[in-house]
Protein backbone atom coordinates (compact mmCIF):
# COMPACT_ATOMS: atom_id res chain seq x y z
CA UNK A 1 0.00 0.00 0.00
CA UNK A 2 1.22 3.25 -0.86
CA UNK A 3 2.36 6.04 1.38
CA UNK A 4 -0.74 7.81 0.45
CA UNK A 5 -3.32 5.65 1.06
CA UNK A 6 -2.14 4.55 4.61
CA UNK A 7 -2.47 8.47 5.13
CA UNK A 8 -5.87 8.56 3.73
CA UNK A 9 -7.22 5.98 5.93
CA UNK A 10 -5.84 7.63 9.33
CA UNK A 11 -7.14 10.56 8.62
CA UNK A 12 -10.37 8.75 7.89
CA UNK A 13 -10.11 7.25 10.90
CA UNK A 14 -9.12 10.07 13.37
CA UNK A 15 -11.99 12.09 11.90
CA UNK A 16 -14.58 8.99 12.81
CA UNK A 17 -13.06 9.23 16.09
CA UNK A 18 -13.43 13.23 16.31
CA UNK A 19 -16.72 12.69 15.45
CA UNK A 20 -17.86 9.96 17.87
CA UNK A 21 -16.50 11.20 20.97
CA UNK A 22 -18.11 15.10 19.84
CA UNK A 23 -20.80 13.59 19.37
CA UNK A 24 -20.80 11.51 22.82
CA UNK A 25 -19.64 14.79 24.25
CA UNK A 26 -22.36 17.02 23.02
CA UNK A 27 -25.87 16.93 23.92
CA UNK A 28 -28.69 19.77 23.31
CA UNK A 29 -31.68 20.47 25.56
CA UNK A 30 -34.83 22.35 24.61
CA UNK A 31 -37.31 24.77 25.96
CA UNK A 32 -39.60 21.50 27.41
CA UNK A 33 -36.42 19.81 29.27
CA UNK A 34 -34.35 19.86 31.87
CA UNK A 35 -31.02 17.04 32.19
CA UNK A 36 -29.51 15.17 35.04
CA UNK A 37 -25.70 13.87 34.20
CA UNK A 38 -25.06 11.07 35.35
CA UNK A 39 -21.60 9.16 35.97
CA UNK A 40 -21.35 5.66 36.38
CA UNK A 41 -25.12 5.97 37.28
CA UNK A 42 -24.75 8.53 40.05
CA UNK A 43 -25.46 12.46 39.28
CA UNK A 44 -23.25 15.07 38.51
CA UNK A 45 -23.20 18.58 39.29
CA UNK A 46 -26.79 20.65 39.28
CA UNK A 47 -29.50 20.18 36.81
CA UNK A 48 -29.16 22.10 33.60
CA UNK A 49 -32.51 23.78 32.98
CA UNK A 50 -31.65 26.47 30.29
CA UNK A 51 -32.25 25.50 26.37
CA UNK A 52 -28.75 25.16 24.17
CA UNK A 53 -25.99 23.10 23.52
CA UNK A 54 -24.01 21.37 26.29
CA UNK A 55 -21.00 19.40 26.25
CA UNK A 56 -19.91 16.33 28.46
CA UNK A 57 -17.41 13.98 29.06
CA UNK A 58 -17.79 11.64 26.25
CA UNK A 59 -18.45 7.48 27.25
CA UNK A 60 -18.70 7.78 30.74
CA UNK A 61 -21.46 10.46 31.78
CA UNK A 62 -24.60 10.11 30.62
CA UNK A 63 -28.02 12.55 30.05
CA UNK A 64 -31.08 12.17 31.18
CA UNK A 65 -33.88 14.01 30.51
CA UNK A 66 -36.72 15.66 32.50
CA UNK A 67 -39.98 17.51 31.38
CA UNK A 68 -41.09 20.69 31.77
CA UNK A 69 -44.16 20.89 31.35
CA UNK A 70 -47.19 19.88 33.58
CA UNK A 71 -47.63 16.42 33.35
CA UNK A 72 -50.81 14.44 33.68
CA UNK A 73 -51.78 11.82 36.77
CA UNK A 74 -55.12 10.49 36.33
CA UNK A 75 -55.57 7.60 39.72
CA UNK A 76 -57.87 4.79 39.12
CA UNK A 77 -61.46 4.81 40.91
CA UNK A 78 -61.30 3.85 44.92
CA UNK A 79 -64.22 2.58 46.76
CA UNK A 80 -64.57 4.86 50.29
CA UNK A 81 -66.37 4.99 53.08
CA UNK A 82 -67.47 7.98 53.83
CA UNK A 83 -68.33 9.57 57.73
CA UNK A 84 -71.58 8.03 57.26
CA UNK A 85 -70.96 4.94 55.97
CA UNK A 86 -72.04 5.22 52.50
CA UNK A 87 -69.66 3.33 50.05
CA UNK A 88 -68.58 5.15 46.73
CA UNK A 89 -66.06 5.03 44.24
CA UNK A 90 -64.00 8.02 43.88
CA UNK A 91 -62.15 8.61 40.71
CA UNK A 92 -59.55 11.61 41.22
CA UNK A 93 -56.96 13.42 38.39
CA UNK A 94 -53.87 15.71 39.12
CA UNK A 95 -51.39 17.98 37.24
CA UNK A 96 -47.81 17.69 38.44
CA UNK A 97 -44.27 18.96 36.95
CA UNK A 98 -40.73 18.20 38.16
CA UNK A 99 -39.72 21.75 39.90
CA UNK A 100 -35.96 19.70 41.45
CA UNK A 101 -34.58 17.18 38.50
CA UNK A 102 -31.90 16.32 40.76
CA UNK A 103 -33.84 15.31 43.43
CA UNK A 104 -36.47 14.28 41.49
CA UNK A 105 -33.67 11.65 40.31
CA UNK A 106 -32.18 10.91 43.27
CA UNK A 107 -36.16 9.82 44.83
CA UNK A 108 -37.75 8.39 42.31
CA UNK A 109 -35.72 8.33 38.86
CA UNK A 110 -37.89 8.66 36.64
CA UNK A 111 -41.63 9.41 35.77
CA UNK A 112 -42.99 6.20 35.95
CA UNK A 113 -41.78 5.83 39.32
CA UNK A 114 -43.37 9.27 40.42
CA UNK A 115 -46.79 8.08 39.46
CA UNK A 116 -46.39 5.61 41.66
CA UNK A 117 -45.55 7.98 44.37
CA UNK A 118 -48.28 10.06 43.68
CA UNK A 119 -50.90 6.67 43.68
CA UNK A 120 -50.03 6.56 47.23
CA UNK A 121 -49.62 10.29 48.57
CA UNK A 122 -53.03 11.26 46.62
CA UNK A 123 -55.22 8.75 46.53
CA UNK A 124 -54.13 8.46 50.79
CA UNK A 125 -55.12 12.14 51.05
CA UNK A 126 -58.26 11.27 49.15
CA UNK A 127 -58.95 8.76 51.46
CA UNK A 128 -58.81 10.76 54.86
CA UNK A 129 -60.91 13.70 53.62
CA UNK A 130 -63.54 11.50 52.04
CA UNK A 131 -64.09 8.99 55.12
CA UNK A 132 -63.88 12.50 57.57
CA UNK A 133 -66.58 13.90 55.88
CA UNK A 134 -70.30 12.74 55.13
CA UNK A 135 -71.15 11.74 51.22
CA UNK A 136 -73.43 14.95 51.11
CA UNK A 137 -70.12 17.03 51.83
CA UNK A 138 -68.39 15.49 48.60
CA UNK A 139 -71.02 15.46 46.42
CA UNK A 140 -72.24 19.41 46.58
CA UNK A 141 -70.85 22.67 46.93
CA UNK A 142 -73.38 24.37 48.12
CA UNK A 143 -76.75 24.50 50.03
CA UNK A 144 -78.79 25.74 47.12
CA UNK A 145 -81.78 24.30 46.73
CA UNK A 146 -81.82 20.73 45.26
CA UNK A 147 -83.60 19.63 42.22
CA UNK A 148 -86.34 17.21 41.73
CA UNK A 149 -83.28 14.95 39.69
CA UNK A 150 -80.42 16.02 42.69
CA UNK A 151 -83.01 14.98 45.44
CA UNK A 152 -83.54 11.72 44.05
CA UNK A 153 -80.21 10.49 44.14
CA UNK A 154 -79.82 10.73 48.40
CA UNK A 155 -80.40 7.90 49.91
CA UNK A 156 -81.85 9.35 53.15
CA UNK A 157 -83.85 12.49 54.06
CA UNK A 158 -81.17 13.00 56.16
CA UNK A 159 -78.92 13.81 53.23
CA UNK A 160 -81.35 15.98 51.17
CA UNK A 161 -81.90 18.55 54.54
CA UNK A 162 -78.57 18.75 55.97
CA UNK A 163 -76.30 21.06 55.45
CA UNK A 164 -72.76 22.05 53.64
CA UNK A 165 -70.23 23.35 55.66
CA UNK A 166 -66.96 22.27 53.49
CA UNK A 167 -68.53 21.31 49.91
CA UNK A 168 -66.73 19.57 47.23
CA UNK A 169 -64.77 22.51 45.88
CA UNK A 170 -63.12 22.95 49.48
CA UNK A 171 -62.83 19.28 50.21
CA UNK A 172 -60.57 19.54 46.75
CA UNK A 173 -58.56 21.71 48.06
CA UNK A 174 -58.08 20.35 51.12
CA UNK A 175 -56.50 17.12 49.56
CA UNK A 176 -54.21 19.75 47.15
CA UNK A 177 -53.09 21.00 50.49
CA UNK A 178 -52.58 17.76 52.23
CA UNK A 179 -50.36 16.03 49.36
CA UNK A 180 -48.31 19.08 48.18
CA UNK A 181 -46.15 19.30 50.53
CA UNK A 182 -45.60 15.66 50.93
CA UNK A 183 -44.71 15.08 47.12
CA UNK A 184 -41.92 18.12 47.34
CA UNK A 185 -39.49 16.54 49.18
CA UNK A 186 -39.23 14.27 45.59
CA UNK A 187 -38.81 17.34 43.75
CA UNK A 188 -42.44 17.29 42.56
CA UNK A 189 -44.55 20.56 42.78
CA UNK A 190 -48.15 19.49 42.47
CA UNK A 191 -50.48 22.32 40.74
CA UNK A 192 -54.01 20.93 40.98
CA UNK A 193 -55.82 17.84 42.44
CA UNK A 194 -59.61 17.16 41.23
CA UNK A 195 -62.39 14.95 41.98
CA UNK A 196 -63.38 13.89 38.84
CA UNK A 197 -66.21 11.44 39.44
CA UNK A 198 -68.19 9.86 42.39
CA UNK A 199 -70.29 7.17 42.22
CA UNK A 200 -72.05 4.73 44.11
CA UNK A 201 -70.73 1.19 44.35
CA UNK A 202 -73.05 -1.34 42.04
CA UNK A 203 -74.79 -2.52 44.98
CA UNK A 204 -75.92 0.99 46.09
CA UNK A 205 -76.58 2.03 42.52
CA UNK A 206 -78.92 -0.77 42.06
CA UNK A 207 -80.52 1.08 45.14
CA UNK A 208 -80.31 3.90 44.11
CA UNK A 209 -81.86 3.18 40.19
CA UNK A 210 -85.06 1.38 42.28
CA UNK A 211 -85.85 4.45 44.08
CA UNK A 212 -85.18 6.96 41.24
CA UNK A 213 -87.60 4.59 39.14
CA UNK A 214 -90.17 4.31 42.34
CA UNK A 215 -90.08 8.20 42.48
CA UNK A 216 -90.90 8.41 38.67
CA UNK A 217 -93.75 6.10 38.96
CA UNK A 218 -95.21 8.66 41.40
CA UNK A 219 -94.56 11.48 39.93
CA UNK A 220 -96.16 10.28 36.86
CA UNK A 221 -98.99 8.50 38.97
CA UNK A 222 -99.03 11.82 40.59
CA UNK A 223 -99.47 13.51 37.04
CA UNK A 224 -101.97 11.05 35.74
CA UNK A 225 -104.09 11.80 39.10
CA UNK A 226 -104.07 15.84 38.38
CA UNK A 227 -104.80 15.47 34.70
CA UNK A 228 -107.36 13.11 35.78
CA UNK A 229 -108.90 15.50 38.06
CA UNK A 230 -108.64 18.51 35.79
CA UNK A 231 -110.44 16.57 33.34
CA UNK A 232 -112.99 15.67 35.51
CA UNK A 233 -113.53 19.38 36.36
CA UNK A 234 -112.96 20.57 32.61
CA UNK A 235 -115.73 17.90 31.48
CA UNK A 236 -117.64 19.32 34.94
CA UNK A 237 -117.77 23.15 33.39
CA UNK A 238 -118.25 21.75 30.07
CA UNK A 239 -122.07 20.45 31.09
CA UNK A 240 -122.56 23.05 33.23
CA UNK A 241 -121.93 25.35 30.65
CA UNK A 242 -123.92 23.16 28.27
CA UNK A 243 -127.09 23.04 30.49
CA UNK A 244 -126.95 26.76 30.60
CA UNK A 245 -126.52 27.37 26.86
CA UNK A 246 -129.29 24.88 26.25
CA UNK A 247 -131.81 26.11 28.73
CA UNK A 248 -131.20 29.61 27.83
CA UNK A 249 -131.57 28.23 23.85
CA UNK A 250 -135.02 26.76 25.47
CA UNK A 251 -136.06 29.72 27.21
CA UNK A 252 -135.18 31.56 24.25
CA UNK A 253 -137.16 29.59 21.76
CA UNK A 254 -140.24 29.56 23.76
CA UNK A 255 -140.45 33.42 24.33
CA UNK A 256 -140.10 33.58 20.54
CA UNK A 257 -142.55 30.63 19.87
CA UNK A 258 -144.93 32.82 22.61
CA UNK A 259 -144.39 35.89 20.70
CA UNK A 260 -145.35 33.99 17.49
CA UNK A 261 -148.10 32.10 19.34
CA UNK A 262 -149.89 35.83 20.41
CA UNK A 263 -149.36 37.33 17.00
CA UNK A 264 -151.14 34.03 15.23
CA UNK A 265 -153.59 34.47 17.82
CA UNK A 266 -154.05 38.60 16.86
CA UNK A 267 -154.18 37.16 13.25
CA UNK A 268 -156.72 34.83 14.01
CA UNK A 269 -158.42 37.18 15.72
CA UNK A 270 -158.81 39.90 13.51
CA UNK A 271 -159.59 37.57 10.51
CA UNK A 272 -162.19 36.11 13.12
CA UNK A 273 -163.87 39.48 13.48
CA UNK A 274 -163.62 40.14 10.09
CA UNK A 275 -166.17 37.29 9.25
CA UNK A 276 -166.36 35.04 12.16
CA UNK A 277 -168.93 32.98 9.95
CA UNK A 278 -166.70 31.94 7.60
CA UNK A 279 -163.66 31.74 10.15
CA UNK A 280 -166.02 28.71 11.58
CA UNK A 281 -166.65 27.62 8.42
CA UNK A 282 -162.93 26.89 7.28
CA UNK A 283 -162.37 25.81 11.28
CA UNK A 284 -164.86 23.53 10.63
CA UNK A 285 -163.45 21.78 7.44
CA UNK A 286 -160.30 21.42 8.92
CA UNK A 287 -160.94 19.50 11.79
CA UNK A 288 -163.12 17.45 9.02
CA UNK A 289 -159.75 17.00 7.20
CA UNK A 290 -157.31 15.93 10.16
CA UNK A 291 -160.44 14.23 12.40
CA UNK A 292 -162.20 11.94 9.96
CA UNK A 293 -160.91 9.27 7.87
CA UNK A 294 -161.98 5.74 6.11
CA UNK A 295 -161.64 4.55 9.07
CA UNK A 296 -163.63 6.94 11.45
CA UNK A 297 -166.81 6.39 12.58
CA UNK A 298 -168.71 9.44 14.44
CA UNK A 299 -172.03 9.08 15.72
CA UNK A 300 -173.90 12.58 15.87
CA UNK A 301 -177.67 13.51 16.17
CA UNK A 302 -178.81 15.35 13.08
CA UNK A 303 -179.25 18.58 15.21
CA UNK A 304 -175.49 18.21 15.63
CA UNK A 305 -173.54 21.69 15.25
CA UNK A 306 -170.54 19.76 14.26
CA UNK A 307 -172.78 18.46 10.87
CA UNK A 308 -174.89 22.13 10.36
CA UNK A 309 -172.14 22.98 7.07
CA UNK A 310 -173.59 19.37 6.13
CA UNK A 311 -176.95 19.43 6.37
CA UNK A 312 -177.79 22.89 4.65
CA UNK A 313 -175.17 24.32 1.62
CA UNK A 314 -177.31 27.23 2.53
CA UNK A 315 -176.39 27.16 6.31
CA UNK A 316 -174.44 30.87 7.48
Amino acid sequence: MRRGNITLVITIVLILIIFFVLSSALYTIDETQQVIITQFGKPVGSAKKQAGLYIKMPFIQKVNYFEKRLLEWDGNPTEISAKDKKFILVDTYARWRIEDPLKFFKSVVSENGAQTRLDNIIEAATRNMITSNILIEVVRNSNREMSVAEAELALSTEEVIASIKVGREKLSKNIFDAAIEKVREYGIELSDVRIKRINYIQEVREKVFERMIAERLRIAEKYRSEGAGKKAEIEGEMEKELQRITSEAYRTAEEIKGRADADAIKIYAAAYERDPEFYSFLKTLESFRSGIDEKTWLILSTDSDYLKYLKDINAK
